[in-house]
């Protein structure tokens, strides 16, 4: 049954640009009238003519602001089967896990993500506030060329609390033993997939599939990427945590990493501030967890950020902004160089990193 529809007015709060210059009105007026009709029986609407508006941006749900009158707020609904070009699909209760990761990571550190307003678990969506003016994407930022050093800090910082404080915890990681979500979301669509594409290094990918598949240390959100980021001169919101799972924290790390270093790519010509981005946000990272980013954690980072990298190229999500074959090909060419034997630091592989870009 979903859960009680009363809800405070004044968690709505007035709505970001950010996303809404690409939205469109929801697809059909056939679907727009039985989300009305939904919204009315979880009592979350009540003028006579509520206004839907289909938000895009990601791949895997269906994002729809509504405006009720004066109040505004966001409808997500997980997809059983995703946007993309492969067939890639997944199960739709994922859209409960997100509920819980905003629930355990909204009393850790309730300004780092939206509040949700409503829930109905058997019918797999919710309701969330939609917030304020004045927001940036973090990922538009970084393809427009503009590496914010404090952003990179506050996003590590973040994570670095987030792990911290749920490692271990046995009550978190009975709620999120996700391993079926994740696999679906993550194990089979990046590594499995780019296994059977790059056979070469098919190994090493599967045996690394393998290991975080068996490795549970803490709260994970999954998809933890510049995309999912919004930021204001005060405060960082972490959004889409339907991937959510207690396994290896530096899944995390090396996914944001990936970006980071998959952008100084594309802007290969000035790559230096995206590398320092990437540094700034795992001293900040590393920091913030304290002693359990050890040597051997570290290690796995490395490890785990080249196998993730091939992905973005060979897997089910391929990176959209990095269309060239010879930019591909870069990618690829440094994973088979350095996935066998991957060394040991960070800085060292983003060093070898930009020693590459300067050769395109």
């Amino acid at each position: 049954m979903p859960e009680t529809s009363s809800y405070p007015t004044d968690a709505i709060v007035k709505p970001t640009s950010t996303q809404r210059d690409s939205s469109r009105e929801v697809d059909s007026a056939s679907a727009a009238s039985e989300w009305v009709q939904t919204l009315r029986r979880a009592g979350l609407v009540q003028s006579p003519a509520p206004r839907l508006e289909a938000l895009t941006g990601g791949v895997s749900s269906e994002i729809i602001l509504v405006e009720d009158g004066d109040r505004r707020f966001v409808v997500k609904r997980a997809l059983a089967k995703l946007r993309v070009r492969d067939d890639w699909f997944a199960d739709t209760g994922r859209s409960g896990v997100e509920q819980s990761y905003l629930r355990v990571v909204g009393a850790l550190l309730p300004s780092c993500v939206p509040r949700v307003l409503f829930a109905d678990p058997e019918a797999g969506w919710f309701a969330m506030e939609y917030l304020g003016d004045g927001f940036l994407n973090w990922k538009s930022q970084l393809l427009g060329g503009h590496a914010d050093p404090l952003a990179a800090r506050r996003a590590g910082e973040a994570l670095g609390v987030i792990h911290r404080e749920t490692w271990g915890d046995a009550a978190v990681a009975g709620e999120f033993a996700t391993g079926l979500n994740f696999h679906q979301l993550r194990i089979e669509p990046y590594l499995e997939t780019a296994a059977r594409r790059a056979p070469e290094l098919a190994g090493l990918l599967l045996e690394e599939a393998a290991r975080l598949q068996g490795t549970a240390l803490a709260l994970v959100h999954g998809d933890f990427s510049p995309k999912n980021i919004l930021l204001t001169p005060d405060r960082l919101v972490l959004l889409d945590a339907e991937v959510g799972w207690f396994g290896d924290p530096v899944f995390d790390a090396a996914f944001l990493l990936n970006h980071l270093l998959l952008k100084a790519l594309l802007h290969a010509s000035a790559p230096d501030p995206m590398i320092e981005s990437a540094r700034i946000f795992w001293t900040a990272y590393t920091q913030a967890l304290g002693g359990k980013a050890d040597t051997a954690f570290e290690a796995r980072t490395v490890r785990l950020l080249l196998c993730l990298m091939l992905a973005r190229i060979h897997g089910k999500s391929p990176v959209e902004y990095l269309p060239e074959p010879l930019k591909q090909r870069c990618v690829v060419e440094f994973v088979r160089a350095h996935l066998p034997h991957p060394p040991g630091l960070l800085a060292d592989l983003m060093a070898a990193w930009r020693e590459g870009l300067r050769h395109l």
